[in-house]
């Protein structure tokens, strides 16, 4: 499912969303979406597991063939980039979820006009350091997921907001069934990345400039 001619775009902004919050979704796009750059497009990530094709761009919506639970997040994520990647000559994807609000509409112009002027910024966020190899303990906020779910020492971005550079990208896809096997999807792209689009990761605190919904 490609076009001959790829759309041209500096930046992509993914948010994960699925059909059972799509109300999360309709609150952002009444209030900070209506904000964004008008050079900066976004797609709403829903996983349909009964499409006959990869992945299908509708409006405002991007549906890839993946789960939709909370589960299925790190390989609707590594489908998304896919996808993006496919359909898209762009610079860099910011991805964040439908339970994030943008406090401050400005922060993203300026985040993109200085991913433009400073070259070689592959990956960028709040960092989250895993000093040793453990078992996660979030399966008391999410019960789905399974009690031995092993995290390894590692350095990543929180998926609360992060950018990937094309680069970035292009080095993660060739790991979509690692990445797919894990539960936490923003460790798993920090994880999986190759090191020489990892560091230095370009710290963001996206804590300020946005919040739960």
């Amino acid at each position: 499912m490609k076009y001959n001619i790829m759309k041209k775009q500096d930046f992509v902004l993914l948010i994960m969303n699925c059909e059972k919050y799509r109300d999360k979704a309709q609150k952002q796009k009444a209030t900070w979406l209506r904000e964004l750059p008008p050079d900066l497009p976004y797609f709403h990530v829903i996983g349909k597991m009964d499409m006959t094709v990869p992945y299908r761009f509708d409006g405002d919506i991007l549906y890839v063939k993946t789960g939709d639970d909370y589960i299925s997040l790190p390989h609707k994520v590594i489908a998304a980039y896919e996808a993006v990647q496919a359909e898209y000559d762009y610079k860099y994807i910011f991805k964040t979820d439908d339970d994030q609000h943008l406090t401050q509409p400005i922060f993203l112009p300026l985040m993109m006009g200085h991913l433009l002027s400073h070259k070689g910024i592959h990956y960028g966020g709040k960092i989250v350091n895993v000093v040793v190899d453990h078992m996660s303990l979030y399966w008391q906020f999410h019960p789905e997921l399974p009690k031995n779910v092993l995290v390894k020492k590692s350095q990543y971005c929180n998926g609360r907001f992060y950018v990937l550079s094309r680069e970035a990208v292009q080095s993660l896809i060739p790991r979509t069934a690692d990445i797919k096997k894990e539960y936490f999807e923003d460790y798993a792209i920090g994880y999986y990345m190759d090191t020489r689009y990892k560091f230095p990761i370009f710290e963001i605190p996206n804590d300020v400039f946005v919040d739960n919904i």
